[in-house]
């Protein structure tokens, strides 16, 4: 007889989102449990839904160990994911289970289930765990529904990747070849410091690049506190906060305040994140950092506003000036200093390179990451297209922004994830030709995908759907991924967040693309081509 289907649910640590959320959890949790009851076997939940805190996730490390230590190691196991999730509080269990498992999410842009897939995918890839993976918008369909008996069989499910091509495969250009090899090598021999804000962000254990891997790159790591920046903040005075928000306000960038602290943006919030951005150069400075990661949401979030804002400005070549302390000298003057979001280190080692292969090859160098939010098809200039909603809370410069500056509007973060408020920087991406890539750890080795794809204008009536069923307070990229569908991006790609920079043409792409990859090849990674060449 076989055994019955251990069904678990991952959340969040914060229980004002996990209350919040917990209803579109439940909804997709029955979808999947009477799927896998219509083939013919029993499931029943591995935790019980707690009335005191008004959810049924696992919500810490500690709780996930609690509910482990009742699940059969060898019982066939289904992760099912409406939110986003902690990995860290479910992956000591997964890493140690003997028996199969399955990881859902549900095909919703909301909370949102399937970027929380795509980081315990990503973290379960990097730990060498053997997983199944599925995803679907009703639990009906015939793809979802066959990969399920399969995988209910005992066989793994098996995805396309056929858009996936090892970089030996592929001819580079020469000039491609030449700036890749020759950044590599002087990032080897020079070196680089990435500046790291308290490592291990929202439990993206697969965003964290093992020493002796990052250190073959001649990338080595500055471990910094989060506590040292709200201290170097309290030391940025009243008029260098409001020199920042002049000069945002000179380039007609908009603010939506009001009085209530507690649900509105309020000036003294914007001075906040205005002091942030001033501290974090400082700090940077300091330490020689080329790229840094400030991991704000455990940690910050308590004592200060979000950091978006200063994000968004440390990402962009055009910024407000900040001086060294005594001495007047203006820090990273005329460049950017690359930002990774919720230190994503994968993400900050790609940033650095995006920035010196686009600096090399004279287009403009800003970058930055996104969640792979969402995604439906449009009809985008008479042809179908699958337009992907590409959003992240931070890190978004302003150049990417229709309108620049003058395109950007800051909003207050939802109380139910930044109680202290701080604004984003919203906007909608420009149309035109990008290149996106993922670094990640896999094999015990560091790899990256690379593809061309491109940003597509919708209508505003569409712009403003795609918003409100995702987060209409963070900035918004309608990306169409050239050569890869909906569910080889799915199947393939390790984690929530995929890095994007723009060229200014598809040539343009194609020889920046190809730049990277090289440079990726000689820094030691193992790189693929991702869709059309």
């Amino acid at each position: 007889m076989p055994e019955n289907v251990i069904l678990i649910a991952n959340g969040d640590l914060r229980l004002a989102a996990n209350q919040r959320c917990w209803a579109a959890q439940q909804r997709v949790e029955e979808a999947v449990a009477n799927a896998i009851r219509r083939e013919g076997r029993e499931v029943r939940r591995g935790h019980s839904c707690d009335p005191e805190k008004g959810h049924g996730f696992i919500d810490s490390q500690k709780y996930g160990m609690e509910v482990f230590r009742q699940i059969p190691e060898t019982a066939p196991l289904v992760i099912v994911e409406a939110v986003w999730q902690y990995s860290h509080h479910v992956l000591h269990g997964l890493i140690t289970h003997r028996g199969p498992m399955l990881t859902v999410a549900n095909w919703s842009g909301e909370w949102p289930g399937l970027v929380g897939m795509l980081n315990l995918n990503a973290s379960l890839t990097k730990a060498g765990v053997p997983y199944s993976t599925l995803w679907s918008e009703n639990f009906a369909d015939e793809k979802f529904l066959g990969g399920l008996r399969k995988w209910l069989r005992g066989e793994p499910v098996v995805h396309d990747t056929s858009h996936v091509r090892p970089l030996q495969d592929v001819q580079l250009p020469e000039r491609a070849e030449k700036t890749g090899i020759r950044l590599a090598n002087e990032l080897r021999r020079a070196k680089a410091i990435m500046g790291v804000f308290d490592e291990g962000c929202m439990g993206m254990y697969n965003a964290i690049i093992p020493d002796e891997l990052l250190h073959q790159t001649g990338v080595f790591k500055e471990r910094l506190s989060q506590s040292a920046l709200y201290a170097e903040m309290q030391q940025v005075s009243d008029s260098e906060a409001q020199a920042v928000r002049r000069w945002l306000d000179g380039r007609d960038m908009r603010f939506l305040t009001g009085p209530n602290p507690e649900t509105d943006l309020t000036d003294d919030q914007i001075l906040d994140q205005c002091r942030m951005y001033v501290a974090a150069l400082r700090i940077a400075d300091d330490f020689g950092c080329d790229t840094i990661g400030i991991q704000y949401q455990q940690g910050l979030k308590d004592l200060a506003p979000a950091s978006d804002l200063a994000e968004g400005m440390l990402n962009n070549v055009e910024r407000p000036p900040v001086t060294a302390r005594g001495n007047g000298r203006v820090l990273y003057e005329g460049r950017a200093l690359p930002h990774f979001n919720e230190v994503d280190e994968c993400a900050g080692l790609d940033a650095l390179a995006t920035n010196r292969v686009w600096t090399a090859l004279g287009f403009d160098p800003e970058t930055t990451l996104h969640d792979v939010r969402y995604g439906e098809p449009c009809r985008v200039n008479g042809r179908e297209e699958y337009v992907w909603v590409f959003e992240i809370s931070g890190a978004v410069p302003p150049k990417h922004l229709i309108g620049g500056y003058a395109g950007a509007v800051s909003e207050r973060q939802p109380p139910m994830f930044f109680r202290l408020g701080g604004g984003t920087v919203k906007g909608i991406s420009k149309p035109g030709d990008i290149v996106w890539s993922r670094v990640f750890v896999a094999n015990g080795k560091l790899n990256a995908d690379l593809g061309r794809g491109h940003v597509v204008e919708l209508p505003e009536e569409e712009t403003e759907r795609r918003w409100q069923i995702t987060t209409p307070q963070w900035p918004i990229m309608h990306a169409v991924l050239d050569g890869v569908t909906r569910d080889q991006l799915m199947a393939r790609h390790k984690s929530n967040h995929v890095q994007v920079a723009y060229a200014p043409d598809v040539e343009g792409a194609r020889l920046a693309m190809s730049s990277k990859a090289a440079m990726f090849r000689e820094m030691g990674m193992e790189v693929s081509i991702c869709g059309n060449w």
